[in-house]
This record gives C-alpha cells, sequence and structure tokens, in this order.
C-alpha cells in the first residue's frame, strides 16, 4: 500500500505541482478542444490560446505574489 501511496503522491506532484490553477485551466482546455473536436468544428487553433492564457494567468499570479 504504501508503493501505491507514493505512486500517487508522485503523480499529483508531477501533474499539478505548486500551481492548481494551470493544472486547472490545462485540463479544461485539453476538454474544450475534445468538445469542439466532436462537433466537427476545427480546433487546430485551440491549444495555441489555451496555452498564451495558461501562461499569462501564471506568471501574472507568480509576478503579484
Amino acid at each position: 500500500m504504501k508503493y501505491l501511496v507514493s505512486f500517487g503522491r508522485f503523480w499529483w506532484n508531477f501533474v499539478v505541482g505548486d500551481d492548481w490553477i494551470a493544472a486547472a485551466l490545462v485540463i479544461a482546455s485539453i476538454g474544450a478542444t475534445a468538445a469542439l473536436a466532436a462537433g466537427n468544428i476545427a480546433v487546430w487553433w485551440v491549444m495555441p490560446v489555451a496555452v498564451a492564457i495558461v501562461l499569462y494567468v501564471s506568471l501574472r499570479r507568480a509576478i503579484t505574489a
């Protein structure tokens, strides 16, 4: 059981890390891309825009902290 807990903690720290908001925005971006793609919409532009937004939010939080 100890190994399972350690494995879970590793992945939590790897994915979420210090900024849970950035991780949540990335997951929301992937979900939005999948939802739009399911509607037969060209979604090549979603992830570049999402990366710019996540970067802006993350840097803005780091500057004001």
